[in-house]
């Protein structure tokens, strides 16, 4: 007997069950709870829950006749699930002019600034919807992409290595929503993955860092020569680092209610955790950022790693907690 899979708590994975469960049930009117989880890799708790949502699921208005209507009785007595007033769910998507249109100009504003790998996927995506039809509307848009910011910095920050000399940049880190202005030493302009570097010594944080174009708001070079630190560039294409350098790993525990966390930010792992629990890694380049996020989610998250980050927010939370309590009430 094959173990059970696990249960994805998602909510990415929780839409893909439920957009594949409403065609599955249009064709066969009804059928037992626990046929329809072995259909889809679930557990039936968990099954449950999906469609206790989908009963709040249906068409712009939010209207009783607009939302898709979920035999409940059915299913807490007998186990059965009965869904009705979802046939639109049931339907080939067919796209309007507008919507069409919208997409494919999209898509190629994405072809012409992404990389070699995603240009493929996406001309063949492109090359579906023209054959198809779907974007005659949209056919003869040409798209161009905006030049970046970091095109007109590149002949500045290239003179500068060249000739040896410092730059004082403005640089913004949207990890904590901060803009500063350093001095750095440059030694080379590199491209790893998608994004392309400055790498630098910066006398802010007086350590080697890597500086994301895109995120250069300003640049200027300094008379001053570059000393030794910036001597030979670094290789920085063996492996992952921080593009600001001066993020913290931090280790969250995540309870199933809080499991909506890795859809809205960039996680560096996520591995199950017990009951139901996932763990993720977060660079944090903020302490500050992760005790709003805590507090959003609490008390459905712990800080594992580090241990100095859980203490210092218990400490808040409690600080916080101590704000309600009034004198004399028990």
């Amino acid at each position: 007997m094959s173990a059970p899979k696990p249960v994805v708590h998602a909510a990415r994975e929780q839409v893909g069950r439920l957009l594949a469960l409403v065609p599955y049930l249009h064709q066969r009117g009804e059928v037992r709870i626990s046929e329809a989880a072995a259909v889809l890799g679930v557990d039936v708790a968990q099954l449950d829950k999906d469609l206790r949502v989908l009963f709040m699921c249906g068409l712009p208005g939010g209207f009783p006749d607009d939302l898709i209507n979920v035999d409940l009785d059915a299913l807490e007595g007998e186990g059965i699930i009965r869904v009705d007033n979802a046939d639109y769910l049931a339907r080939p998507v067919r796209f309007g002019p507008s919507e069409a249109a919208a997409l494919v100009v999209a898509l190629r504003a994405l072809e012409q600034s992404t990389s070699a790998e995603t240009r493929e996927v996406v001309a063949r995506t492109l090359s579906k919807l023209e054959a198809a039809g779907a974007a005659t509307a949209a056919q003869q848009i040409h798209v161009e992409a905006d030049e970046t910011p970091s095109a007109e910095l590149l002949p500045v920050l290239q003179g500068a290595i060249e000739r040896g000399r410092q730059l004082e940049i403005s640089y913004y880190v949207p990890s904590r929503d901060d803009q500063s202005t350093r001095v750095v030493e440059p030694r080379a302009i590199t491209r790893v993955g998608d994004a392309t570097y400055l790498d630098a010594w910066c006398h802010t944080a007086n350590a080697d860092r890597a500086f994301r174009l895109d995120r250069i708001v300003v640049a200027s070079e300094l008379p001053d020569p570059v000393t030794e630190r910036a001597a030979e560039p670094r290789d920085l294409s063996g492996g992952w680092f921080s593009g600001d350098g001066e993020t913290v790993p931090v280790t969250l525990r995540l309870a199933p209610e809080a499991q909506w966390v890795p859809e809205y930010y960039p996680v560096v792992s996520s591995t199950p955790g017990p009951d139901g629990a996932l763990d993720v890694v977060l660079d944090v380049a903020s302490e500050a950022w992760l005790h709003q996020l805590l507090f959003r989610i609490a008390p459905h998250a712990e800080v594992l790693e580090p241990r100095d980050f859980a203490e210092s927010f218990t400490a808040s939370a409690r600080a916080a907690l101590s704000l309600y309590e009034v004198p004399g009430v028990g």
